[in-house]
Protein backbone atom coordinates (compact mmCIF):
# COMPACT_ATOMS: atom_id res chain seq x y z
CA UNK A 1 0.00 0.00 0.00
CA UNK A 2 2.97 2.30 0.47
CA UNK A 3 3.77 2.76 -3.12
CA UNK A 4 0.13 3.29 -3.63
CA UNK A 5 -0.02 6.41 -1.52
CA UNK A 6 3.41 7.62 -2.59
CA UNK A 7 2.18 7.55 -6.25
CA UNK A 8 -1.12 9.19 -5.24
CA UNK A 9 0.20 12.08 -3.17
CA UNK A 10 2.59 12.66 -6.18
CA UNK A 11 -0.69 13.38 -8.13
CA UNK A 12 -2.58 15.66 -5.78
CA UNK A 13 -0.83 18.62 -6.56
CA UNK A 14 -2.81 20.35 -9.90
CA UNK A 15 1.06 21.51 -11.36
CA UNK A 16 2.55 17.80 -10.79
CA UNK A 17 -0.36 16.54 -13.27
CA UNK A 18 0.35 19.77 -15.66
CA UNK A 19 4.03 18.41 -15.77
CA UNK A 20 3.16 14.69 -16.19
CA UNK A 21 1.02 16.20 -19.01
CA UNK A 22 3.71 18.26 -20.81
CA UNK A 23 5.75 15.81 -20.55
CA UNK A 24 4.05 13.72 -23.20
CA UNK A 25 5.41 15.80 -25.43
CA UNK A 26 8.98 15.71 -25.28
CA UNK A 27 11.79 15.50 -22.84
CA UNK A 28 12.55 18.82 -20.55
CA UNK A 29 14.53 20.78 -18.30
CA UNK A 30 13.29 22.06 -15.24
CA UNK A 31 13.78 25.49 -17.07
CA UNK A 32 11.39 24.43 -19.83
CA UNK A 33 9.25 23.34 -17.54
CA UNK A 34 9.01 26.31 -14.92
CA UNK A 35 8.98 28.61 -17.87
CA UNK A 36 5.75 26.71 -19.40
CA UNK A 37 4.22 26.58 -15.84
CA UNK A 38 5.17 30.03 -14.68
CA UNK A 39 6.23 29.19 -11.75
CA UNK A 40 9.71 29.25 -9.86
CA UNK A 41 12.63 26.95 -10.90
CA UNK A 42 12.91 25.75 -7.08
CA UNK A 43 9.42 25.25 -7.16
CA UNK A 44 9.59 22.86 -10.23
CA UNK A 45 12.45 21.13 -9.13
CA UNK A 46 10.32 20.26 -5.87
CA UNK A 47 7.51 18.93 -8.14
CA UNK A 48 10.02 16.84 -9.71
CA UNK A 49 11.58 15.46 -7.16
CA UNK A 50 8.40 14.19 -6.09
CA UNK A 51 7.30 12.66 -8.99
CA UNK A 52 10.31 11.27 -9.66
CA UNK A 53 11.04 9.69 -5.91
CA UNK A 54 7.30 8.39 -6.52
CA UNK A 55 8.47 6.45 -10.34
CA UNK A 56 6.52 8.78 -12.52
CA UNK A 57 8.84 10.59 -13.95
CA UNK A 58 12.98 10.39 -14.89
CA UNK A 59 15.61 12.45 -15.02
CA UNK A 60 18.71 11.81 -17.57
CA UNK A 61 21.72 14.02 -17.96
CA UNK A 62 22.46 15.07 -21.86
CA UNK A 63 25.77 17.33 -21.45
CA UNK A 64 24.86 20.22 -19.07
CA UNK A 65 21.40 20.25 -19.20
CA UNK A 66 19.36 17.66 -16.58
CA UNK A 67 15.74 15.96 -18.94
CA UNK A 68 13.03 14.42 -17.08
CA UNK A 69 10.84 12.64 -19.32
CA UNK A 70 7.60 10.01 -18.16
CA UNK A 71 9.22 7.07 -16.58
CA UNK A 72 8.26 3.82 -18.30
CA UNK A 73 6.40 2.28 -14.88
CA UNK A 74 8.12 -0.67 -14.28
CA UNK A 75 8.60 0.87 -10.52
CA UNK A 76 5.13 -0.36 -9.77
CA UNK A 77 2.13 -1.05 -11.42
CA UNK A 78 0.48 1.78 -10.05
CA UNK A 79 3.04 4.46 -12.15
CA UNK A 80 2.48 1.93 -15.17
CA UNK A 81 -1.38 2.52 -14.81
CA UNK A 82 -1.58 6.10 -14.09
CA UNK A 83 0.83 6.87 -16.70
CA UNK A 84 -1.10 4.95 -18.78
CA UNK A 85 -4.28 6.63 -17.69
CA UNK A 86 -2.92 10.06 -17.66
CA UNK A 87 -2.37 9.91 -21.52
CA UNK A 88 -5.80 9.79 -22.50
CA UNK A 89 -7.19 11.64 -19.24
CA UNK A 90 -7.43 15.52 -19.37
CA UNK A 91 -7.21 16.41 -22.92
CA UNK A 92 -10.23 18.62 -22.56
CA UNK A 93 -9.15 20.59 -19.60
CA UNK A 94 -8.77 23.83 -21.12
CA UNK A 95 -5.53 24.52 -18.95
CA UNK A 96 -3.64 21.42 -20.66
CA UNK A 97 -5.24 22.91 -24.45
CA UNK A 98 -3.49 26.14 -23.07
CA UNK A 99 -0.13 24.63 -22.06
CA UNK A 100 0.13 22.29 -24.87
CA UNK A 101 -0.68 25.33 -27.29
CA UNK A 102 3.00 27.39 -25.84
CA UNK A 103 4.78 24.59 -25.42
CA UNK A 104 6.13 24.28 -28.93
CA UNK A 105 7.41 27.76 -28.44
CA UNK A 106 9.50 26.84 -25.44
CA UNK A 107 13.15 26.40 -26.01
CA UNK A 108 15.67 26.26 -23.37
CA UNK A 109 18.12 28.07 -25.51
CA UNK A 110 16.15 31.09 -25.50
CA UNK A 111 15.28 30.92 -21.75
CA UNK A 112 19.33 30.56 -20.86
CA UNK A 113 19.47 33.52 -23.27
CA UNK A 114 16.60 36.18 -21.39
CA UNK A 115 18.92 35.42 -18.26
Amino acid sequence: MKQFIKVMKALSDPNRVKIMKILQSRPLCVCEIKETLGIAQSTASKHLKLLEDAGLVRSFKEGLWVNYSLADGSDSPYCASMIGNLKHWLEDEEQIKGLNQILPGINRIDIVGKQ
